[in-house]
């Protein structure tokens, strides 16, 4: 067993895996294991219990309504009492789309139904018949470069509107897509250490700085907040991320 140990929970990777969103799960795990961190992957689908002292970093991808609606009531009904414990404790989450609006208080079709979802963070999304589709650029201002917020690029796939609420605050600052609505200019949503997103394309590769901020985030909880990453090299990211930004850009 190497020094540090980071134990990963990937939720209903059965049912939520929409356009690549494994691929967070991977970036977390290959920049973790790139610096000599142990790394435990464990997956949790219906009827798996979770416990507090064997996470230290939640995922929740994104699936359609109908793998959603499969999985949904476990999540509420079962896993709902220990999650909501868990953000509240500070545990480390990554939610995309769909498990990004699960974790709200409802979604209501575009025909009025409304279905009700976990209540851990105070916002709601209402659907559309038009969906948000493209590549996107946002700003986020808890990682500086120069002195600016962080470029990061993303991908979305929404019919969702979604409406922050009471504590909750928007993840990023719109650059470049419609973001959590398509009118205020924010998108995602952050809450303690719970970090929310549409974008899927999948989301971390591209984004190499965000990765490493959720995996310190998750080892300083557990290891103390003197911990800090180890320099790790980021060429082809970085690459990755520039030619991303420049098709991004082109399409404007």
């Amino acid at each position: 067993m190497g020094e540090y140990v980071l134990n990963i929970a990937h939720m209903y990777p059965d049912l939520l895996n929409l356009y690549g969103d494994r691929g967070n799960v991977l970036a977390l795990l290959r920049r973790a294991q790139g610096r000599g961190i142990e790394v435990n992957v464990r997956a949790y689908s219906i009827g798996d219990s979770i416990s507090e002292k064997d996470v230290d970093l939640v995922f929740i991808g994104g699936g359609q309504d109908s793998e959603q609606n499969i999985m949904k009531d476990d999540l509420i009904k079962e896993k709902g009492p220990i999650i909501k414990q868990m953000i509240e404790d500070g545990v480390v989450f990554l939610c995309v789309c769909g498990g990004y609006q699960m974790l709200g208080k409802y979604y209501e079709t575009y025909d009025n139904k409304r279905i009700q979802c976990l209540g851990a963070l105070d916002y709601y999304t209402k659907g559309a018949q038009v969906r948000f589709i493209q590549d996107t650029i946002y700003e986020y201002d808890g990682i500086l470069k120069d002195g600016k917020p962080l470029t990061v690029i993303g991908f979305e796939n929404h019919s969702g509107r979604t409406i922050l609420g009471d504590g909750v605050q928007p993840l990023f600052k719109v650059v470049k897509g419609a973001g959590n609505n398509g009118q205020d200019g924010f998108e995602g949503a952050t809450y303690k250490n719970v970090f929310c997103t549409y974008s899927h394309g999948s989301f971390l590769p591209k984004n190499p700085k965000i990765t490493d901020m959720l995996l310190e985030k998750a080892l300083s909880r557990k290891y103390g907040e003197s911990f800090k990453l180890l320099p790790l090299d980021s060429e082809f990211e970085t690459i990755a991320a520039k030619e991303a930004l420049k098709y991004v850009q082109k399409s404007t």
